[in-house]
């Protein structure tokens, strides 16, 4: 690369402004998980982060390369190199750490020439060729060392530039030239080498074993009962669906063996033998009093699933992926724990209550598992984890009762109602006064008491005249059941506005119901968190008696009789430690200082030290909502300590300007929060208002929504009791926080990024898409994108936050938010960045696809109308898997039993040939840490294998608010608090009502509830205010 007048020219020949800077970031989330110490909650904590670009000079140039051998080029990403490739795999010689090899941090390694994306990439999105873009050229002030007043550079002569380089003639085109659709890029080498040192790893996945030569029939069902009650449609409950299937299997053992098949309890069955189609009868009963329904059973052959094309898959013979067998394979090894143990979601739990998984008040723990197939270098494997979760107790109603509502007495029941109603109600009970193991779902609770209810029994066939019965008369006559408690009200177990009313001691809850772990107290919290927070040792143990059990997924025959063997040993591996990067801290002086983390948990301290670049705070407010409250602020200690610890740190403060005292119940006021808010900040072009509580309170949700997209300044908040107490290390959690909503940046690195080195500007984008709860079934899901804004530092982020349609997945405006991100970049830094990448989180590998075909194109739809051509690279970040790391030796863990941070594997148990690889990169002190799975999509930048490594853990040290590094890259995490984020406005909306001024039908105070669920998909709801589009008001 050569430098001539301030321009730089790439790997390419291309032309590139210079870049500098430096910046911050922040945090602000209320969740916490607890196996990989990942913080969610309100933004009363705090800590640093940064990056750093450094100029280099090059190397000696290098021999000309030996010809490359062929590549798989399906995406158009041409990587060659000026190294000697060494024949291993797509390995680069000279990929090891630095420091190994021995260079200068002021050197860097030579690469050979890049090509540049040409603009028939495009094609597909333009009709007309894209036209020569010159980035540009003009550098601020600070980068090029001059005063304001200084002219710039005389523009580049277009004789100076190099010819675009055409691809080879022998160059297939790319997916993206000739509309083809693309697929994950394919693994660019054998794995990386670089690493301080090696460990030896068990992972939680267990080969498995299958005849290549087998098939698997899949039969689509249908049941549908020969008469309708009242003529109108009747569900079938899947329950009911199970014993249906049962029966038909049980009676017909010839034609159907139930040992065979398996069932996803919905419309499909799995078999290993072909089983006879078409319709057939089955009488079935629900209960013995309840009269027989007959039922008709279709039956219809679907897809015959030949393993041999898993077997072809992964062995790299086949590059499309036979996900419907294995969707086939995990419903046959789902068919043992389904018939024995209480299915949770997508894992299974044991019905059996231990006394050491005892909770109190009718709650209980219970351990189980999740398991899924995965396709992995070594074949297919089974990954399994072990969980916890909070059951109710399968115990009479009353019992429930009795142990669940502190003090409930029956004989002072109407004192209790309200908690009974709210602790009963949608819960399912199954009932004993007759023979039936149908389930009810509880409606509510009669208003009058037992001995006072009745009701009117009709002849269906209008021979007896209707006839009204007490409630207590029927169950004598009809069951011989006398009520013991006539004085206190029935469940109604009714459905579809139909009233079904049974006494409470006739009702059983029915097992396996989960109690929300939010609900719970103090103690049972602690031990639930104990339970789930098993440390490695623990964990791992754990984990081979569920594999081992019975009632598992290996135990059984239905697995064998597929001829599927799991092979019950876990995987062992080779783990590399990715050395830390150096940091960049400022010493009581100014002066940078260079700072090495702890070798073990690689984490730093701020002793002696202060922040890379302190923004004043010289314009903020305090609102004290203590006011009249027993934890009532000390106001003159808090302020005095606050700005002390600031200024020890490099951030220098004043006294708050502005000082206004309030009680908490204005949080909860809509439309009196924004007027103290208005009339704070109106005083003066405010910077900041820190708010302190004396709790953690439903209107914080309230205080977000309206300084951040009305009134347009950020908030810090903070609970009085540990204001008061002012300990040293939450001052300064504190104060980072609010160095970097104001922009500071408190550490970075040294050096510059891993691979880009600061040739030319680089942007990093992150995006997450929030959905509703389970539960909810209309509320929109929220997408939110964040970008870097600053190069080479890329420690500081802008967001834009959308609604979108329930529970969808895909960023319907995904370019756009892309476009405005970019199109804020160049206004801020007079260049547009040249590269460009991409981390997208919560996303299944089924949903790979849909990112890359419809998310990135896109993207790219959206860059071609302002004639932007940027080189792109899209990574996916998971963290939700099954995947655990072990050390086999205690020696390779710390001294809570985990991975160090840094911990990369790349072999064996990741893909076969796509570019995935796990990373550990924070330090695990409670429970066992989860790596992240990262899966490299699409690639125009022609990563190595430890150069994506190397970068991604770099980043997770700059982190805004954290003194060590994080579990998931920071662009994701951030977009994560972000989407977050725009659920609380979501709520805010809903529960406090839009603002006055909003110039919309929604806002009138008698807004219906279904105006306001339509205007929550207004984007204008959900837009920030102009002065706080670049800024970190998230953190």
């Amino acid at each position: 690369m050569e430098r001539d007048r301030g321009v730089y020219r790439d790997r390419s020949g291309r032309r590139n402004g210079s870049g500098g800077g430096s910046g911050g970031g922040y945090y602000d989330s209320r969740e916490r998980n607890y196996s990989d110490n990942r913080e969610r909650e309100y933004d009363y904590g705090g800590g640093a982060g940064g990056g750093r670009w450094s100029e280099r000079t090059e190397p000696p140039p290098l021999p000309p390369p030996p010809p490359l051998p062929p590549r798989d080029r399906h995406l158009g990403n041409e990587r060659r190199s000026s190294s000697y490739h060494d024949g291993g795999g797509g390995n680069w010689v000279g990929s090891t750490d630095r420091r190994e090899q021995g260079y200068n941090s002021n050197n860097k390694r030579a690469r050979g020439p890049q090509q540049p994306p040409s603009s028939s990439v495009f094609n597909r999105l333009s009709s007309s060729s894209a036209p020569l873009v010159v980035v540009d050229t003009v550098a601020s002030e600070t980068q090029r060392g001059r005063n304001s007043d200084e002219l710039p550079p005389s523009p580049p002569d277009f004789t100076e530039l190099p010819p675009v380089r055409r691809p080879r003639k022998d160059h297939a085109p790319s997916k993206l030239e000739s509309g083809e659709k693309l697929n994950p890029v394919r693994r660019p080498d054998a794995g990386g080498r670089s690493s301080i040192r090696t460990a030896k790893i068990r992972v939680n996945h267990f080969p498995v074993k299958f005849n290549p030569e087998n098939i698997i029939r899949h039969y689509d069902i249908d049941v549908k009962p020969d008469t309708l009650p009242n003529g109108k449609p009747m569900k079938i409950t899947k329950s009911n669906l199970a014993m249906i299937r049962n029966k038909l299997f049980i009676d017909n053992p010839t034609e159907f063996p139930l040992e065979m098949t398996a069932y996803d309890g919905e419309k499909n069955v799995f078999s290993a033998v072909s089983l006879p189609t078409g319709k057939f009868k089955v009488e079935f009963s629900e209960s013995e009093d309840m009269k027989v329904r007959s039922y008709t059973f279709s039956i219809k052959l679907v897809n015959e699933l030949k393993l041999r094309k898993l077997k072809d898959y992964l062995t790299g013979n086949s590059f499309s992926i036979a996900r419907d067998i294995l969707q086939g394979m995990d419903i046959v090894m789902k068919e043992n724990p389904s018939r024995k143990m209480i299915p949770v979601g997508r894992g299974f739990h044991s019905a059996e209550c231990s006394p050491e998984y005892e909770l109190g008040n009718g709650i209980t723990a219970s351990g189980g598992f999740q398991h899924s197939l995965k396709p992995t270098m070594q074949g297919l494997s089974m990954c399994l984890d072990y969980s916890v979760v909070a059951f109710r107790k399968r115990l009479p109603v009353i019992d429930f009762l009795i142990e669940h509502i502190p003090g409930f007495r029956l004989s002072d029941f109407r004192r209790y109602s309200r908690d009974v109603e709210k602790a009963l109600r949608g819960l399912k009970v199954t009932v004993t006064h007759r023979r039936t193991s149908q389930k009810y779902a509880i409606a509510g609770m009669t208003t009058e008491s037992t001995r006072e209810l009745s009701f009117t029994i009709e002849d269906p066939e209008n021979n007896v005249e209707p006839q009204c019965v007490r409630l207590v008369d029927y169950f004598q006559e009809k069951y011989d059941r006398d009520i013991k408690y006539k004085d206190i009200p029935c469940l109604d177990v009714g459905k579809n506005k139909r009233k079904n009313y049974v006494p409470m001691e006739f009702c059983v809850l029915v097992e396996g119901q989960i109690y929300p772990k939010e609900n719970l107290d103090r103690d049972a919290a602690v031990i639930l968190k104990k339970l789930s927070l098993a440390p490695p040792k623990e964990r791992e143990k754990n984990i081979a008696k569920m594999v081992h059990a019975r009632d598992g997924p290996c135990g059984g025959v239905v697995t064998r009789n597929f001829g599927i063997e799991i092979n019950r040993t876990m995987t062992s591996v080779d783990g590399r430690v990715i050395g830390p990067p150096e940091l960049k801290l400022t010493a009581p002086n100014g002066k940078p200082v260079k700072v090495t983390v702890n070798q073990e948990n690689c984490q730093w301290n701020l002793m002696g030290k202060g922040v890379v670049a302190g923004r004043s705070m010289d314009r903020w407010a305090l609102i004290d909502f203590s006011l009249a409250d027993r934890f009532r602020l000390n106001t003159d200690q808090f302020v005095s300590k606050l700005i002390s610890r600031c200024r020890s740190l490099g951030i220098y403060a004043e006294k708050p300007t502005v000082y206004q005292s309030a009680k908490m119940n204005v949080l909860s006021n809509g439309d009196d929060l924004r007027q103290l808010l208005e009339s704070v900040s109106s005083r003066n072009k405010l910077q900041l208002i820190v708010c302190v509580m004396t709790r953690k309170d439903p209107g914080y949700k309230n205080l977000k929504w309206i300084s951040e997209t009305q009134i347009g300044v950020v908030t810090q908040c903070c609970l009085s009791s540990h204001a008061n107490q002012a300990r040293d290390q939450y001052l300064a959690n504190l104060a980072l926080k609010i160095n970097a909503k104001l922009g500071g940046s408190n550490v970075e690195l040294l050096h510059s990024l891993p691979y880009f080195d600061g040739e030319d500007h680089v942007m990093f984008i992150g995006a997450d898409v929030n959905h509703p709860g389970s539960r909810n079934t209309s509320s929109p899901s929220i997408a939110a994108v964040v970008a870097t804004v600053n190069w080479p530092a890329a420690n500081r982020y802008a967001a834009r936050v959308r609604p979108q349609d329930h529970r969808m997945e895909m960023i319907i405006n995904f370019g756009e938010m892309c476009l405005e991100l970019v199109e804020s970049y160049a206004r801020r830094n007079r260049v547009k960045p040249g590269k460009i990448v991409i981390f997208r989180d919560g996303v299944s590998e089924g949903q790979f696809d849909m990112v890359l075909n419809e998310e990135l194109l896109d993207i790219k739809k959206s860059f071609v109308t302002i004639d932007y051509f940027p080189t792109i690279t899209l990574i996916v970040a998971q963290k939700r898997h099954q995947t655990r790391l072990f050390p086999e030796n205690p020696r390779d863990g710390g001294r809570s039993g985990n991975v160090p941070p840094g911990t990369v594997v790349d072999t064996k148990i990741v893909h076969p040939f796509e570019f995935d690889f796990y990373l550990c990169s924070h330090f695990g002190s409670l429970g066992t840490s989860k790596p992240t799975h990262y899966h490299v999509l699409f690639d125009e930048h022609g990563f190595s294998s430890d150069e994506m490594q190397k970068l991604i853990y770099s980043m997770c040290f700059t982190f805004a608010r954290c003194t060590k590094p994080v579990s998931l890259v920071p662009p994701v995490y951030y977009a994560d608090l972000v989407a977050y984020r725009g659920r609380l406005y979501y709520e805010a909306m809903m529960e406090g009502g839009l603002p006055l001024n909003s110039g919309t039908s929604c806002s009138s105070s008698l807004a219906s509830s279904s105006s306001l669920s339509s205007c929550s998909f207004d984007e204008k709801f959900y837009k920030l205010h102009v002065d706080l589009l670049n800024m970190m008001f998230f953190i």
